[in-house]
């Protein structure tokens, strides 16, 4: 079975995922898909969300970033 995923990103907590989770949900991502982190841009090993998503992506499924 084929998913769709979102992964949503801000380099700081103080700014605002908001436009990102709607565009994410108007794409159809189901929120039990959707990662969402408020973390730099400088290292992707240091963006825990990203790599639970990068684990459970399979073959055919489709992500939105």
């Amino acid at each position: 079975m084929n998913r769709t995923y979102g992964y949503c990103r801000v380099s700081s907590k103080n700014q605002n995922l908001e436009k990102q989770l709607f565009v994410m949900k108007e794409a159809g991502v189901d929120e039990r898909f959707l990662f969402t982190e408020k973390e730099s841009g400088k290292s992707f090993s240091d963006r825990p969300q990203y790599q639970i998503l990068k684990n459970a992506l399979r073959s055919g499924d489709t992500l939105y970033v």
